[in-house]
């Protein structure tokens, strides 16, 4: 199987924020090697700070859409990241032949405090996000050639 066939589903709680970036840095730093897909156990909409702080970065993902898990969504996936507690708990079982892995990363949508603190907050899940796609594209997709 060559990276291009590969495909990747991001899974959190509402499809807001975290999987929302996971997707937005697979999408612009798989460049086009991998399918990036994302999808919340519920839709909550886009976040707009998550938007936000992702353009901060060079990383548009204002045309993405918050989306529900559904069954379809699993045909031809080859991963699921799991990217908060709550979408690993109620993660549905997978068909076989689905890998799965869990990245534990904070929800900035429930961050306190001024506007900038609560940015600071998102950047720093960003910057988590982004090199955890880093690690995830030279180790599982492109066998150590990114």
């Amino acid at each position: 199987m060559t990276a291009s066939d590969r495909s990747v589903l991001f899974l959190c709680t509402g499809n807001s924020c975290r999987s929302q970036m996971a997707e937005g840095y697979l999408r612009h730093l798989g460049k086009g090697q991998v399918q990036a897909l994302s999808a919340g156990i519920e839709a909550h909409g886009k976040n707009p700070r998550a938007i936000a702080i992702m353009a901060e970065d060079g990383v548009d993902i204002s045309g993405q859409e918050s989306t529900r898990l559904g069954d379809d969504m699993l045909q031809g996936v080859d991963l699921v990241v799991t990217v908060c507690g709550h979408a690993d708990e109620h993660c549905p079982v997978l068909p076989s032949g689905i890998r799965r892995l869990h990245w534990p990363l904070p929800d900035p949508a429930k961050a306190t405090g001024s506007e900038e603190e609560i940015l600071q907050q998102f950047r720093s899940v960003r910057d988590d996000v982004r090199r955890r796609v880093r690690t995830l594209l030279a180790e599982e997709i492109r066998g150590g050639q990114a």
